[in-house]
C-alpha cells in the first residue's frame, strides 16, 4: 500500500510514517519546511519527502492519505484530496486501526509529563526484555527514534489530548484502544482547541469510558480534577499513588533525586529504590507512574526501580547542552506555567544558591493569548532572572505578572538581542534553562556555538 503523509515533519506524524514503513508500506510525505534533522531521519529509512503542498504530489493516487492535525481546509493538497474523493485518515485513527488494535496499550496521558513517563516506561520494559513498541512525543536518549513497532504484545503510546484532524475534533487518545492508562495530571491548556477545563475533562471522561473492565487507571492521589473525572464513571481498576495512599506509596529525599516505592500487599510490602540524576517532584511522580505501569506487564517493582536508576533521560527535558567553568546550559520543553514551575523548583533543589536564569518563549496558544498570565510570576519564582521572548505575545500581561513577582526580568522581541543577553548572563555558577515547545529560531544551537568559540 502507498501511504502519503501530509504534515510529515512533526514528531507525531514522522513517528506514524516510520511505523507505516516498518509495516512494509510504501511511504511518502510532505510538509511546509522540510529540513534536517527530521528530513534526514525520514530519508534514511527510505521515505521520500516533498517540500510544500502542491497538489501534484497526489497525482500518483496513493492508496491512503494520512492528514496531520496542523492542516486545514484551504490547503491545496486537502482540497485536491477531497475533490478527488481520495481515501484519507487522521494519524491517530490510522495508528489505532493498524498498530494498536490487538496490543496491550499503555496510554500515558495528562497535561504534563507524558513524554518523560512514556520514555521511562519504554526503557523499563525494553530493559526487562519485553521488547515493547512505542510512540513517544520526543526522542529518548536511549533510542535513535521516537517510534518503533516492537516485538511483543506491549505498546507504549504518548496519549495526547489534542484534536486528531480538521475533520475529527476528538482527542487523539480516543483512538488508541488503551488497556493501562496513566493520567499524570489534568490542567487547562490548548486554548486554541478547548474553551475551558471542563471541555478537557470531558475528553478524559470519554477516554476512561473506552477502557475495558480488565484495564487499569493509574493516577496520583488527591488530584481533585482527576478524581472528578473518575467520578463521572470508571469501569476499570483504579490504582492511585501518593505518600499516604493505601496500596502504592512513595517517599522522596529532600533534593528529589532519590525515592522509594512501596506496594502494600496482604503478603507484605514490595519495594524498590530509585537513585538517579533527574530532579524535581514532577519527575518522581513520572517515575512512580512508570513503575506502576510496568508492574501491569509483570515487571517486579525492585527490577523496575533498578532499571529506572539508569534512565538516561529524554532530549529537550532538562537536557544539558553545554557545561564549562561552572556555567551549565539546559534545553527544556516546558511551556505551561506548571511545567515551568516544577522544572525550576527541581533545579533549585539540585543547585542550591547558584544563579538560575530562565529563558522562556511563550509559544503555545494558551500562553500567547495570556490565559496563564496570572500564574507567570509564581512559575518563575525559583529563578533569579528571566528573559521572556516573543513578538506576538501579551507583553502587558507579562509585565503585570512579573512586576508583582519580585523576580528580575526582561521582555525581548528580537532573537539577536536575546542571544546577546544570554551570552552576557553566561557566567560561572550560573544555570541557564531555555524553555520552549518549539525550535526557538535555533537559539539553543546558536548559543552553544557561540559559547564554544
Amino acid at each position: 500500500m502507498h501511504i502519503h503523509v501530509l504534515g510529515i515533519c512533526g514528531t507525531f506524524m514522522a513517528s506514524i510514517a516510520r511505523l507505516a514503513k516498518q509495516l512494509g508500506h510504501e511511504v511518502t510525505g510532505s510538509d511546509s519546511g522540510v529540513y534536517p534533522p527530521m528530513s534526514n531521519q525520514l530519508e534514511d529509512i527510505g521515505i521520500e519527502l516533498i517540500d510544500g503542498y502542491h497538489p501534484k504530489q497526489l497525482e500518483s493516487s496513493p492508496d491512503l492519505v494520512i492528514v496531520g492535525n496542523a492542516l486545514s481546509r484551504g490547503n491545496p493538497c486537502i482540497e485536491h484530496m477531497l475533490d478527488n474523493q481520495m481515501p484519507f485518515s487522521s494519524g491517530p485513527q490510522w495508528l489505532g486501526d493498524n498498530v494498536l488494535f490487538d496490543r496491550h496499550v499503555f496510554a500515558i496521558a495528562g497535561t504534563h509529563g507524558k513524554t518523560t513517563t512514556s520514555a521511562m516506561l519504554t526503557y523499563i520494559l525494553h530493559s526487562a526484555g519485553l521488547r515493547p513498541g512505542y510512540l513517544i512525543g520526543g526522542v529518548p536518549m536511549a533510542s535513535a527514534s521516537s517510534s518503533d513497532l516492537g516485538d511483543s504484545e506491549f505498546f507504549v503510546v504518548e496519549a495526547d489530548e489534542y484534536d486528531s484532524a480538521f475533520f475529527d475534533k476528538r482527542s487523539k487518545f480516543l483512538h488508541y484502544h488503551s488497556k493501562t492508562l496513566v493520567i499524570n495530571n489534568i490542567e487547562f491548556d490548548h486554548a486554541d482547541i478547548f474553551d475551558n477545563l471542563e471541555s478537557i475533562k470531558t475528553q478524559f471522561h470519554h477516554l476512561i469510558r473506552t477502557l475495558p473492565q480488565s484495564g487499569t487507571v493509574i493516577f496520583p492521589k488527591d488530584d481533585k480534577v482527576i478524581e472528578s473525572v473518575l467520578e463521572l464513571g470508571c469501569w476499570s481498576k483504579q490504582c492511585c499513588f501518593g505518600h499516604f495512599a493505601q496500596e502504592w506509596q512513595f517517599q522522596m529525599d529532600e533534593r528529589n533525586t532519590q525515592f522509594e516505592i512501596v506496594r502494600n500487599t496482604p503478603d507484605g510490602p514490595q519495594l524498590g529504590k530509585v537513585d538517579w540524576f533527574l530532579s524535581g517532584r514532577h519527575n518522581v511522580h513520572n517515575g512512580v507512574a512508570a513503575v506502576m505501569a510496568a508492574y501491569q506487564a509483570g515487571v517486579p517493582i525492585e527490577q523496575s526501580c533498578e532499571i529506572l536508576s539508569r534512565f538516561p533521560g529524554v532530549k529537550r527535558r532538562m537536557e544539558t547542552l553545554y557545561s564549562k567553568d561552572g556555567f551549565v546550559l539546559y534545553d527544556d520543553f516546558a511551556h505551561h506555567p506548571t511545567a515551568i514551575e516544577t522544572t525550576l523548583i527541581g533545579l533549585r533543589k539540585r543547585v542550591g544558591n547558584e544563579r538560575i536564569v530562565a529563558v522562556i518563549e511563550p509559544r503555545s496558544a494558551s500562553m500567547r493569548l495570556g490565559v496563564h498570565n496570572d500564574r507567570l510570576g509564581v512559575s518563575v519564582a525559583s529563578s533569579d532572572y528571566v528573559l521572556w521572548y516573543g513578538d506576538n505575545i501579551d507583553g502587558q500581561g507579562i509585565h503585570r505578572a512579573m512586576d508583582s513577582s519580585g523576580v528580575s526580568y526582561e521582555l525581548i522581541d528580537q532573537i539577536e538581542s536575546l542571544l546577546q543577553r544570554c551570552l552576557d548572563l553566561a557566567k560561572p555558577d550560573t544555570h541557564m534553562v531555555i524553555m520552549s515547545n518549539g525550535a526557538f529560531q535555533g537559539l539553543q544551537e546558536t548559543l552553544v556555538e557561540c559559547l564554544k568559540n
